[in-house]
């Protein structure tokens, strides 16, 4: 028989798992406390011991989400031979992972916070963070193009990497807002049409 005033034990991880999924779907200032402890398993003080508060359960879930959510879509940027192909399997594995209908449809990155919040702006500013983080990991392979000749040496690259970061952050409204994957597709289709203006290839 276990001893009485041991403290209640849970998967730290699991929990973490719930509150992000909770976070993704509901945002950092839609998601309550009492629908986080409900979703973790857990009571309230023991969510308070495990993570500290709202705002540091909020930041290690994000960090959790980068970690084990939507790497493939990094991955194909990375292991494409050309630029052209990276950004358009970038798009694709976006496409793929926001509207997965197993889990909350679009990007905590992008949806978890849009403004200024009830932690004094810590959360918006960790997401503006981690946004411009992948700008930049977009930057570095358009660049690479350059480097390797794929591209001409007056390519924009900075402008590139800011418009099809703005198309993934438009895909993911879109599927928060239903849009199926074929739907997602056709965005798709239509960002890799306005590369060959962007790399003068018309």
């Amino acid at each position: 028989m276990p001893e009485r005033g041991r403290p209640r034990t849970f998967d730290r991880t699991a929990a973490l798992r719930q509150a992000m999924e909770l976070f993704w779907a509901k945002g950092y200032e839609g998601t309550s406390m009492a629908e986080l402890t409900a979703a973790m398993g857990i009571s309230s003080p023991s969510l308070y011991a495990a993570f500290g508060s709202k705002e540091a359960l909020f930041l290690e879930a994000t960090d959790y989400y980068t970690r084990t959510e939507g790497t493939e879509i990094w991955t194909a940027l990375d292991e494409a031979p050309t630029a052209c192909q990276a950004i358009e399997n970038f798009l694709r594995q976006t496409a793929r992972a926001y509207s997965q209908n197993d889990r909350p449809q679009g990007c905590l990155i992008a949806l978890g916070a849009l403004h200024k919040d009830s932690s004094s702006g810590a959360i918006c500013d960790d997401l503006r963070r981690r946004r411009a983080e992948n700008h930049t990991l977009l930057l570095r392979r358009l660049e690479r193009g350059v480097a390797e000749g794929e591209l001409p040496p007056g390519f924009d690259s900075d402008a590139a990497a800011t418009f099809y970061a703005t198309v993934q952050h438009g895909m993911s409204i879109q599927a928060r807002d239903g849009a199926s994957c074929d739907a997602l597709m056709a965005t798709v289709a239509g960002a890799m049409a306005a590369w060959r203006g962007l790399a003068g290839t018309a």
